[in-house]
């Protein structure tokens, strides 16, 4: 057998030519540009064949009968039993005038060569989305019953079907795929289609909710997804059978699935939060169209609405198919493959694949350079409170992925101690002595730093102080609110206000503010310190949303408990799980690289939701908390005394990892 086929460097193509190839003596022509001759190596060497049974066939798909040389199409004539046509345009988002031009002109142009080289049987490689948005169940031998066609694809795919049909003069036959996914053993794609494009929400509610949370998800129209695999084995099969001239097969999973169990599959083999209750997305159609439009036409939300089709990655015409009303009988199809023991799989069978080869190989956060010194190379850094603790070994990871790191603090001596370590570890730090807690002080330091480094591009506003107290012991103590207040507080807003009309001007620059969990959990014994992080949070998300057109973004980190010298006055620390400042510094690392509006423990979160919903038993639980651990001894002014804890406290503490008690 000798074969012609063009796609054949495309996803179905490239296998379906493998394919042919196991068949005894076949022989391959494929059509492919001169200008890729350098591709054809690559290609025998994937193939597994030799230059005599894979041959290049020059020439355009959009030229007329395929741009192919006249004494090509001579030593053709006659000799092509099977003309595979399969090159298309297969993307809802590509532009109209690419699509007319491969769909339409490019099937117009491969039915010309094959009547020229008088090829024995055309087979035209379509897709359901000839039948438009047909609502009800179309079958195979169904053609001009299509409707609702108006989108460039749908349109495309329907009129190149209707050239085959009308304007071959070879023997025919069509073949509609569904939506075709990855390998179903391997789960290798080529590229971001279909229900691929809602792994990146998928990924982010997995990393956002444990995975046994119920979700809410769209019921959804029905959504036909098959294997690479099965639409080749069905695809060589059924071609090579007699008697299917002038037929069409829809190589379609006759099971079909609704666009929510599709995602709730997915879910499942990505381990994310399952969706166990269903929306109806025809209710959506309830909402009049030209309310939808007043909508779109209102900035904010055309701004909205984008940035999250950009962050998840989605396309514009998406959600346009949510509620797909077509279902696909493939009788013929099924008749065909009877006895062959080619079927197509359950995707309960093999999302777990298709999942894992998109994380491994098609996630679109692997080619982005998300490493700290990709991010902070060359850059002009700031941590304030950087001769020790979180801000120290923060610093050394901004100094080792080379950026230009700043650190101030008030002891010099500690200052100075801080570059040693640091010239010890192969990188230096640029140390300035600075009391952010006093205004002055800060104002100049902000001009230092203008002068010396043109101001800064990533601020880390770490230096604070924490007072472990509880009310009741703090009647006469007002000034630990004051200075508290005035450090965490004023003294991060003073060396912000100061560099931001620096980053406004460049355009760029990243805030990050080192908060606490207590904010989240309302921690007692906290007061002054969550009030003063409560208010920076406060400032933040403020200045974030009028910076947000303006280049300038902030992140919030709702740190848990770290083992750093703030906490050494606490000996109840001793015996409560913690934080690294190692681990604290990735943190910030991370909040650098992705720059999220907010960086929170799940225990964090979960906090936050509990006095959100319910604030009375939130208010309990932390109240059983607060009168199950007493004060410090530093708070009661003893030295030396250790706290004596009940059974249940130290159950509660290795619970409730990282809350301040």
């Amino acid at each position: 057998m000798q074969y012609f086929v063009t796609g054949a460097t495309g996803f179905i193509g490239k296998r379906l030519v493998k394919k042919l190839l196991e068949r005894k003596g076949s022989v391959v022509y494929f059509l492919i540009r001169k200008e890729s001759e350098a591709k054809v190596a690559g290609l025998r060497e994937f193939w597994g064949a030799s230059a005599a049974r894979v041959i290049p066939v020059f020439g355009d798909l959009t030229s007329k009968k395929l741009g192919v040389p006249v004494d090509a199409i001579k030593k053709l004539k006659g000799q092509i039993d099977h003309f595979y046509h399969l090159a298309a345009v297969y993307d809802l988002g590509a532009d109209e005038a690419s699509q007319i031009a491969v769909n339409i002109e490019g099937t117009r142009s491969a039915v010309e060569f094959a009547r020229a080289i008088d090829a024995g049987h055309f087979h035209h490689v379509s897709s359901i989305a000839a039948a438009g948005l047909y609502e009800g169940v179309f079958r195979e031998d169904m053609f001009d019953e299509a409707e609702n066609y108006e989108h460039p694809y749908f349109r495309t795919k329907h009129e190149s079907e209707k050239i085959v049909r009308k304007d071959c003069k070879v023997p025919w036959s069509v073949y509609r795929p569904a939506m075709v996914v990855g390998d179903s053993t391997t789960g290798e794609m080529d590229k971001i289609d279909g229900p691929y494009y809602f792994f990146k929400l998928i990924q982010r509610l997995r990393q956002l909710l444990p995975p046994w949370m119920p979700m809410v998800g769209l019921e959804g129209g029905r959504i036909n997804i098959v294997p690479v695999d099965f639409v080749v084995d069905a695809l060589d099969h059924i071609s090579h059978k007699t008697a299917i001239a002038k037929k069409c097969f829809h190589l379609v999973d006759p099971q079909g699935y609704r666009v929510g169990e599709v995602l709730d599959i997915f879910s499942r083999a990505a381990h994310a939060p399952r969706m166990n209750l269903f929306v109806n997305a025809a209710l959506f159609g309830f909402i009049p169209r030209g309310v939808k439009k007043s909508l779109m036409a209102l900035a904010p939300v055309r701004r909205i609405r984008n940035a999250i089709m950009k962050d998840l990655g989605l396309p514009e015409d998406m959600f346009t198919f949510v509620n797909y009303p077509t279902r696909f009988d493939c009788r013929d199809a099924l008749a065909a493959l009877k006895d062959s023991g080619i079927a197509c799989p359950h995707l309960k069978d093999y999302a777990w694949r298709l999942w894992d080869y998109w994380e491994r190989h098609l996630d679109p956060d692997l080619h982005i350079d998300r490493s700290l010194r990709g991010t902070v190379g060359g850059k002009v850094v700031l941590v304030t409170g950087g001769s020790s603790g979180i801000g120290l070994a923060a610093a050394h990871k901004f100094a080792e992925a080379g950026a230009i790191t700043v650190i101030c603090g008030r002891d010099q001596n500690k200052l100075d101690e801080a570059c040693k370590e640091a010239k010890a570890q192969g990188h230096e730090f640029v140390a300035y002595a600075a009391d952010i807690a006093d205004m002055a002080d800060c104002d100049r330091f902000v001009q230092l730093l203008i002068a010396n480094h043109g101001g800064v591009d990533f601020l880390i506003n770490n230096a604070g102080r924490s007072i472990r107290r509880a009310i009741e012991a703090s009647y006469d103590r007002f000034h630990d609110f004051e200075r508290t207040m005035q450090l965490n507080y004023f003294g991060c807003l003073r060396v912000t206000m100061g560099l931001l009309p620096g980053m406004v001007a460049k355009h760029k620059g990243h805030v990050v503010n080192i908060s606490s969990i207590g904010v989240l959990t309302n921690a007692p014994r906290f007061s002054a310190y969550v009030a003063s992080k409560s208010a920076l949070d406060a400032w933040t998300r403020c200045a974030s949303s009028e910076f947000a057109d303006q280049g300038i973004t902030f992140t919030t980190i709702n740190m848990p408990l770290v083992r750093t010298p703030m906490i050494a006055p606490t000996n109840l620390y001793n015996n409560v799980p913690t934080l690294s400042p190692e681990e604290a510094a990735d943190l910030v690392a991370q909040a650098c690289i992705f720059k999220p509006v907010r960086v929170a423990t799940r225990l964090g979160i979960a906090g936050q939701v509990l006095h959100a919903l319910v604030p009375r038993v939130a208010q309990i639980a932390m109240n059983t908390s607060f009168r199950m651990f007493p004060d410090s001894s530093a708070a009661k002014g003893e030295k030396g005394a250790k706290p004596q804890l009940s059974a249940e406290a130290v159950a509660m503490q290795q619970m409730m990892r990282g809350i301040h008690f």
